[in-house]
């Protein structure tokens, strides 16, 4: 959530950072921080409307993280029409009155934006969920030319953290694109825009860029090229103990098996990742995918069941309970039951923003 201030130096140093933890960013921000981490949405819209009526926030960007958090709820919540009225109240974000030097009084020495970069990419976002596509996208390719002018900026005065950090949101928001289009089919512009991406220092070999490259050229039928990205990240890999990046080469491995439906050398892959890191929802999800093609329908159930059991906070989502349920109208006789007692469950122990219906009733 952290403001786009010019004073890169001083919020880099703790002992002259004016906002050197969260709560000195906002009045009580690591509460509503890990409300988020818990996915307790409603809790976050009832602290964040209390707040506003005991005039609790003093200053000009108290408001905007606020604001922030009260978007991000109602996106998760899927109310977007009330978080896109929310977006509206703000008009301008490149407005002056959401600039620090407008304040001098509030903020003595300190320049730049105070809108958060995150209710930015939510300004984006928000256009899109509501079948807005044009204004979404028009909106995020404003977003990617705003932070390479940052880019430039850092790059001439040689401010090296802020410029990693202004890296990272350049990739994160291309991921976006790049996810949007692909939702799209438009695989053609996906594949430039990785091509571009990776060509520029921003990224680099960036492992997880390299696998969405490969996916995306599978689905072009260029297993070649895949195959070429793949082994590029097993390259990255190797310079490393990153545990996720060798959960990512293995699953990479998995997927050209999957292409040539050795569903049993898939198996062994995902197993790899899943022994490395029994919360890899992604091995699990695709090992159990493979045991159904094996027509091993007992197993597939199993795996899922047992990571829900295991590790209900990371494989509960909507994916892997749409697959057990599917598995279970496979399986059983009285899928309805089996499916009512999983439902219920869900309810005990879903964040907020679970979408219950994926269970079919």
């Amino acid at each position: 959530m952290e403001q786009e201030s010019t004073d890169a130096g001083a919020l880099l140093d703790p002992l002259s950072n004016p906002f050197a933890s969260l709560d000195s960013l906002s009045p009580d921000l690591s509460s509503l921080n890990d409300l988020a981490t818990r996915g307790s949405w409603r809790s976050i819209l009832d602290k964040v409307s209390r707040s506003r009526s005991l005039n609790l926030l003093r200053h000009p960007h108290h408001h905007l993280t606020y604001l922030s958090f009260n978007v991000l709820a109602l996106s998760k919540l899927r109310r977007f029409a009330d978080a896109s009225a929310e977006l509206e109240s703000l008009q301008d974000l490149d407005s002056p009155e959401y600039r620090y030097e407008s304040y001098p009084k509030i903020y003595p020495d300190r320049s730049g934006s105070m809108v958060p970069f995150f209710l930015r990419w939510l300004h984006c976002i928000v256009p899109l969920r509501l079948e807005q596509r044009r204004e979404g996208l028009d909106r995020l390719y404003r977003l990617v030319d705003l932070v390479r002018e940052k880019l430039k900026e850092r790059e001439a005065n040689s401010r090296e953290e802020s410029l990693n950090v202004w890296k990272r949101r350049e990739l994160f928001v291309m991921n976006t694109i790049i996810g949007d289009h692909l939702s799209h089919k438009e695989f053609s512009v996906c594949l430039d825009l990785i091509k571009d991406l990776l060509s520029r220092d921003c990224s680099g070999l960036d492992a997880v860029l390299l696998s969405k490259l490969g996916y995306i050229q599978l689905q072009v039928g260029d297993l070649e090229g895949a195959k070429g990205a793949f082994s590029r990240v097993e390259g990255i890999s190797s310079e490393g103990n990153s545990v996720e990046l060798k959960n990512l080469v293995n699953r990479n491995k998995a997927l050209i098996y999957l292409v040539g439906k050795d569903y049993v050398s898939a198996v062994r892959e995902y197993e790899v990742c899943i022994e490395r890191d029994h919360m890899d929802f992604v091995a699990i999800n695709n090992k159990a995918i493979c045991l159904m093609y094996l027509r091993d329908l007992s197993d597939s159930i199993k795996v899922l069941e047992n990571s829900l059991e295991r590790v209900p906070m990371v494989a509960l989502n909507e994916t892997l309970v749409v697959n057990l349920c599917s598995m279970y109208e496979l399986a059983y006789v009285n899928h309805s039951e089996i499916k009512k007692t999983l439902s219920n469950w869900i309810a005990r122990v879903a964040p907020d923003d679970f979408d219950s219906s994926c269970t079919r009733i």
